[in-house]
């Protein structure tokens, strides 16, 4: 009987782990290396602290995110290190204007240019996205166990799967049935 070399074995279980396609996100690393990209205005200065650096500190939140981080984030489906909560961004809406949107711990923060401001939420408990505008909160969709959507159109109710067939039903549910392509 032929004997197996332990670090063979152990290596090639080691390259399993790692080359596996459930990797995470890396968070943290990823965060490293953009603060490490925009620390100066001086490209050659980053350029330079990141090679000094890279070695001891990419090396440690690269461990850190492959132990530890994408671990949580895989059993829990949260990065501790991903939040983006608090962060604005302008985005450009379908009538030209820049909206200010902040992402919520449950949701997002609308601020038009107007300065009328809108909320979209998540209820984790029920699974249901809600929109909280003018002192009045109305339900858009619930997600189902089975991966469908039920939303709710002019006092109707209807489930619909999560793809372009969906959107399609949702178009016909909300025009009557009349959709006209636009350009």
């Amino acid at each position: 009987m032929r004997k197996f070399n332990v670090k063979v074995v152990a290596f090639l279980l080691l390259g399993s782990v790692a080359c596996s396609s459930c990797i995470g996100s890396f968070s943290l690393f990823n965060k490293y290396a953009e603060w490490q990209r925009t620390m100066t205005d001086n490209k050659f200065v980053n350029a330079i602290v990141g090679f000094i650096l890279m070695p001891i500190a990419g090396s440690l939140t690269m461990a850190a995110d492959w132990l530890v981080l994408n671990t949580v984030e895989f059993w829990t489906g949260d990065n501790p290190v991903a939040s983006k909560v608090g962060k604005t961004q302008n985005i450009l809406g379908g009538d030209g204007l820049l909206y200010a949107v902040t992402t919520l711990k449950n949701g997002y923060e609308i601020k038009a240019p107007n300065g009328q401001t809108s909320y979209f939420r998540y209820d984790k408990k029920t699974n249901i996205w809600s929109l909280e505008q003018n002192g009045t909160t109305q339900q858009l969709f619930r997600y189902n166990e089975d991966g469908t959507l039920t939303t709710l159109t002019d006092g109707n109710q209807i489930t619909v799967t999560p793809d372009e067939a969906g959107v399609y039903q949702v178009r016909m549910a909300v025009s009557n049935g009349n959709f006209f392509a636009m350009r």
